[in-house]
């Protein structure tokens, strides 16, 4: 997100794997196609998360299924929490299916910022309300109002 740097990271990595280190590597990160993905996002081309692009992601089982759920919302569209609690077999966890989001380590390729209150409110964002809003402004995302829960700043 854009507040965070490699540091930030380093607490978050040490908690779900320690002794992994990570690295800024820009040339890495090209070959992935990550980069690609991004740039064309940003600058406002329809991309949809492909599984060309190479992930190893480190969560529970139940992150893992809220993920690949996140992975699946189209371009342009939103989602509830209770619709991705619904899409994975779990409709009681809607709160549980919230909490996987704000740990959701790629959120925009995974784009978390995609799901919002059943009452069409923006909610909880880690990078942020103001810049869930400008996410959703890239995809021209309308009718998502806000007054969400700001306090769930993941």
């Amino acid at each position: 997100m854009p507040n965070e740097t490699l540091e930030d990271w380093h607490g978050w990595i040490s908690k779900i794997a320690p002794g992994v280190k990570l690295e800024e590597n820009e040339q890495a990160l090209r070959q992935t196609g990550m980069m690609d993905w991004l740039e064309s996002y940003f600058a406002g081309e329809k991309t949809a998360y492909t599984e060309d692009i190479p992930l190893d992601l480190i969560g529970t089982e139940f992150q893992q299924q809220v993920w690949k759920a996140l992975g699946r919302v189209p371009y342009g569209e939103t989602r509830t929490y209770g619709d991705i609690a619904a899409v994975i077999g779990r409709p009681s966890a809607v709160r549980a299916v919230g909490a996987a989001n704000g740990a959701n380590p790629i959120p925009v390729l995974l784009p978390c910022h995609r799901i919002i209150g059943a009452n069409r409110k923006l909610t909880g964002f880690r990078g942020g309300l103001e810049m869930k809003r400008r996410l959703l402004d890239i995809e021209q995302i309308e009718g998502v109002t806000d007054g969400g829960h700001a306090r769930f700043n993941f």
